[in-house]
C-alpha cells in the first residue's frame, strides 16, 4: 500500500493505520510513532486493533510516517530516546543517545560504585544522558556537565529537571571555562567521526548536529584535545573514560600513553567492538 493508498477516514482503525504505515517504514518505527500520537502503551495497539483513530490523530500519524519515510530519526519525531532505562528528551540540537554509550556508565560504576561524593565531569554532554545517569546511579556524586552548544545545554538541563538529577551545567569549549576545578572521573562521548566519512551523509546521522559527530580528518581531534587537557583536571588516581569509533581504540590508547596515563585499557560494546578506552592518572611519573 503506497503513500497515496491511504484508508478512508471512516475505516481507519489501529490495524489499518499500522497496515498502511508498515508498507512504507519499519514496523517497529510505525508502532512507536502511533503510540506517540495516541499517547498509549504498546499493549493497547495489540489489544484494541479495531479502535478508530480521531481525524486529527490520523492526520498527525500520516505526517509523522511521511517524515520518517524521508529519513528523519524517530527519536526526533517523538522527542525522546531511552538510555539506561530512562526516557531522555531529545531535539535536533543534540546527538541521539545510543546503547553503545551505556558502556561508559557501566565502566564508571565499576570503578566508583560504593564511593560517596565522587566528582564527575561529563564533557560534550549533549542531551545530558551520561551526566544525568551518573548523577542518579552513583552515590551522591558532584556532577558537572559541559557543552559548547547553548541549545544542547537547554536540553540537558530539561532532562536533569525531568529526571530529578543534581547536575551543574557549564557552557564551555572543552576545558576552557572550567577554572581550576578537579575531578575523580572524566567521561566523554565526543565527536569522533572523520570529517569526510561518507556515513555522515547516510541514515539518521544526516539529521544530527554535525558538530557533535565530526572531528578532523581522522576523527581524533577532539579526543586528542580531551586527553591532553585531562591531566590538569584529574586528581591523582582519577580516571578518564572515552567513547570512540570502532577503529580508534589503538589510537586512543596511544594518546593516553603519550600523555602519561596508567592502567590503560579498551572495552568492548555488546557487538564485540572496542568502543571505549580509558586510563588512570597517577601524576607525572606515576605511570
Amino acid at each position: 500500500m503506497g503513500a497515496d493508498a491511504q484508508p478512508q477516514q471512516d475505516t481507519v482503525d489501529i490495524a489499518a493505520a499500522l497496515g498502511w504505515a508498515r508498507a512504507q517504514i519499519d514496523l517497529m518505527d510505525a508502532r512507536v510513532l502511533l503510540r506517540h500520537v495516541l499517547q498509549c502503551p504498546a499493549s493497547r495497539l495489540v489489544a484494541f486493533p479495531e479502535q478508530k483513530l480521531a481525524a486529527e490523530d490520523w492526520a498527525e500519524y500520516r505526517a509523522l510516517v511521511e517524515r520518517r519515510l524521508a529519513g528523519e530519526p524517530v527519536a526526533y519525531l517523538v522527542g525522546q530516546r531511552e538510555f539506561y532505562g530512562r526516557d531522555f528528551l531529545v531535539t535536533p540540537a543534540v546527538l541521539i543517545p545510543r546503547p553503545d554509550t551505556e558502556l561508559l556508565v557501566e565502566l564508571a560504576l565499576g570503578h566508583f560504585a560504593g564511593r560517596r561524593g565522587v566528582r564527575v565531569l561529563d564533557m560534550g554532554t549533549g542531551s545530558g544522558a551520561l551526566a544525568v545517569t551518573l548523577a542518579l546511579e552513583l552515590d551522591a556524586p558532584e556532577v558537572v556537565a559541559l557543552d559548547r552548544s547553548r541549545e544542547a545545554l537547554w536540553v540537558a538541563m530539561a532532562n536533569a529537571a525531568k529526571l530529578g538529577a543534581s547536575v551543574s551545567f557549564v557552557q564551555s569549549d572543552w576545558f576552557a571555562a572550567l577554572g581550576d576545578e578537579s575531578f575523580e572521573l572524566i567521561v566523554a562521548n565526543p565527536p569522533y567521526v572523520a570529517a569526510a566519512d561518507p556515513h555522515l551523509e547516510q541514515g539518521d546521522v544526516r539529521f544530527e548536529p554535525l558538530g557533535a559527530l565530526a572531528s578532523g580528518p581522522r576523527g581524533l581531534d577532539d579526543l586528542q584535545t580531551i586527553v591532553a587537557g585531562a591531566p590538569t583536571r584529574l586528581v591523582d588516581g582519577g580516571w578518564l573514560l572515552l567513547e570512540h569509533g570502532y577503529d580508534q581504540a589503538a589510537a586512543v590508547r596511544s594518546l593516553l600513553a603519550d600523555a602519561g596515563f596508567a592502567s590503560i585499557s579498551s572495552w568492548q560494546d555488546l557487538a564485540g567492538i572496542e568502543r571505549a578506552t580509558g586510563g588512570r592518572w597517577l601524576g607525572r611519573g606515576g605511570g
